[in-house]
């Protein structure tokens, strides 16, 4: 089958790889009929995530048709369209049974290459390093989706492909984060950063009841997504002296009950703490430029949540004594998608979330290289690139 693959840093390639194929009783193996770009791929694609092997199919956000079951599997069919969460669920282990399905303790078959830094293993992912798992992505053919019960969600008649697809990763993603902010009515939320993740938080946080929405970001065409696509007001952080001093103004110098953090270890930002956080990831002393997790730290009120969804790894200058002099509750996880997939397919089919507005560009996988290139540089209003294989 034909996939793209990692070949070392920034060395990305469409290769013929081995098919797909049931290996566990469990699995299901999918027609990919859709798969998308996601910024965290950035992260090992620059060399910053440590893991990956060349020759390495990677992709973890994606949808597709079911066209073969091992003998234990019961409940999907071949033929089947389905979409199916980024992290790997066994459905049955202690973190399971409690929704924390990103946390399993079955699926990482490397999981002593994690616990040497994490303390405890997370559950494992599709092509997103060795650590995670190990595990062939998406951006290919077709997928071998593990305990195929579990991590298989039925599309509903009228939610298309790119709709369906955009339920798999980024709209979980985002909607947990909403979800950590405790919502309730009259809140104002601020979300940093206008990928897709955050779009989809500052759209989650609307329906779930908040009275404000703030989207902060740079580009102009992200910030025109998050006003049609969330409702939000927006900010464009390099056209004001202090994002804080804005977010205090309209907030009564109160600050925003809860802020949401969508970016991740490659953000960016202005001043000499950006700058210094540049020049110390290009000397691997820090894996990390957190200038907005800092920034929400900041701007979050007295008392408030904090919800980080960006994927980091070491962070410097991190304001501890801010969240314990607030009283901030901080919180993050991987997405646990299978909580929430079955919600968000409604709301998806309901009109009520616009997820196929994440998609700026549609395109062949045979194409998916110069996908990521302009998915990375941003070139024409790229939020999304989606490839069909």
């Amino acid at each position: 089958m034909r996939a793209l693959v990692w070949n070392g840093v920034n060395d990305l390639a469409v290769e013929t790889v081995p098919d797909a194929r049931v290996v566990n009783p469990r699995d299901v193996v999918l027609r990919v009929l859709a798969t998308t770009t996601c910024g965290s791929d950035l992260h090992f694609i620059d060399g910053y995530l440590p893991g990956m092997l060349p020759g390495d199919v990677f992709g973890h956000e994606f949808m597709g048709e079911v066209v073969d079951v091992g003998p234990g599997v019961t409940r999907v069919r071949v033929g089947d369209r389905v979409v199916v969460p980024s992290f790997i669920a066994c459905g049955s282990c202690w973190h399971c049974e409690r929704g924390e399905f990103s946390l399993c303790d079955t699926t990482n078959p490397n999981a002593a290459a994690q616990q040497p830094l994490l303390g405890y293993p997370s559950g494992g992912i599709y092509g997103y390093t060795h650590p995670f798992g190990g595990y062939a992505g998406s951006h290919a053919e077709f997928v071998r989706v593990p305990f195929g019960d579990v991590n298989c969600f039925s599309v509903p008649e009228g939610v298309n492909d790119v709709a369906a697809l955009f339920v798999s990763d980024a709209a979980p993603t985002g909607y947990m984060g909403a979800d950590f902010c405790e919502i309730t009515p009259g809140d104002t939320v601020a979300v940093f950063g206008a990928g897709a993740v955050g779009l989809m938080a500052a759209a989650s946080a609307r329906l779930m009841g908040a009275e404000r929405v703030i989207v902060i970001d740079r580009l102009p065409e992200r910030l025109e997504k998050a006003r049609t696509v969330a409702g939000a007001e927006t900010l464009d952080y390099t056209a004001v002296d202090s994002v804080q001093e804005v977010l205090r103004e309209t907030t009564g110098g109160r600050g925003p009950d809860a802020v949401v953090e969508a970016v991740g270890m490659e953000g960016h930002g202005t001043g000499v703490q950006e700058k210094l956080d540049r020049a110390k990831q290009a000397l691997r002393l820090e894996t990390d430029r957190a200038t907005p997790l800092r920034e929400a730290i900041l701007a979050c009120r007295k008392g408030g949540v904090v919800s980080v969804l960006g994927v980091y790894g070491l962070t410097d200058s991190f304001p501890m004594g801010d969240i314990v002099n607030k009283g901030l509750t901080l919180r993050s996880a991987q997405q646990h998608g299978q909580r929430y997939v079955p919600r968000l397919l409604e709301h998806v089919a309901a009109g009520e979330l616009d997820t196929a507005a994440l998609m700026t560009h549609e395109m062949p996988l045979e194409e998916s290289v110069r996908g990521y290139e302009i998915f990375k540089q941003k070139e024409d209003g790229c939020l999304r690139a989606v490839f069909h294989p």
